[in-house]
């Protein structure tokens, strides 16, 4: 475990010599006054942020969480129990975005919708307003287990807003109300419709690397429901191409109805995830 947290902290010192992408995002002076770089990353750490993907760039990203770190050397701080997501993001319009993904926890494929519906302007509107949907199914239910299962069954929604706010240079905060519908749930008493208020937030600590976290409360989790709500911490660290994302989240999901929904690990315990999120843009 030493040598992991070694590892984390050397990071943002190997990518100093490399081209800064924030300057090159911060240097974009607006005519019409608009706040830019609320968020470097797409992600805070688990949940949307305000960011879009520009006009015609597409985003491929990678993101892997292993196992939990509890067991320690036995499964190599979780590392031998890697879930992997593969996302593609389309910029039809710098205020709209549609994305396609494919996860390996319980086989899931995802597509969303994410639209900037007002920016925030200084001297004037306070806040950046943005909306996002997800589909996803589930692949991963056996029908041999589950004799009555169907199709919409696999099938669950997330409608969220995602509402932020970049105070200073240094730090932007972000609410997320968000809806999740899942057609199977695992607890007799668990409602299908689940409410989650989220929230998070970006720290920059220095030129290239920022501290986030966010944090999800369920409002009608079932009183039997062995899951938590979501508490994910992480640094982005920008470099020539992209910015790389490192975290500890007690969610190993990375699908939306995922994490909000069956987040299994108890920080308490010493049960949480490491993972990462890679991203590479193209301009097309």
């Amino acid at each position: 475990m030493k040598k992991l947290l070694l590892l984390i902290f050397i990071i943002p010192h190997i990518v100093l010599s490399q081209d800064d992408l924030l300057d090159e995002l911060e240097s974009n002076i607006q005519e019409d006054d608009y706040v830019t770089a609320t968020f470097k990353g797409l992600k805070i750490v688990n949940f949307e942020s305000t960011k879009l993907v520009n006009k015609k760039n597409l985003f491929f990203i990678v993101a892997h969480r292993f196992g939990s770190v509890e067991n320690g050397i036995d499964d190599f701080f979780g590392l031998d129990r890697a879930v992997t997501q593969l996302k593609f993001i389309y910029g039809i319009t710098d205020g709209l975005n549609v994305g396609i993904a494919r996860s390996s926890f319980q086989k899931t494929y995802g597509g969303h919708i994410k639209y900037r519906i007002i920016k925030q302007k200084k001297n004037g509107f306070p806040f950046t307003i943005v909306g996002y949907n997800l589909l996803t199914i589930n692949t991963g239910l056996e029908e041999e287990q589950l004799p009555n299962l169907e199709f919409s069954d696999r099938l669950s929604y997330v409608s969220q807003v995602l509402i932020s706010r970049k105070f200073s240079k240094r730090l932007s905060l972000e609410l997320a109300p968000s809806y999740l519908h899942e057609s199977f749930v695992r607890f007799d008493d668990q409602d299908n419709s689940q409410f989650i208020v989220g929230m998070g937030g970006r720290y920059k600590l220095t030129k290239r690397f920022s501290l986030n976290l966010d944090y999800g409360v369920h409002l009608n989790r079932s009183n039997s429901s062995a899951f938590k709500n979501p508490l994910s911490i992480g640094f982005d660290i920008e470099t020539g191409g992209h910015v790389f994302q490192i975290h500890f989240t007690n969610a190993q999901p990375m699908f939306e109805n995922g994490f909000l929904g069956q987040a299994s690990g108890d920080w308490g315990d010493g049960n949480f995830f490491f993972g990462f999120n890679l991203s590479r843009v193209f301009d097309l």
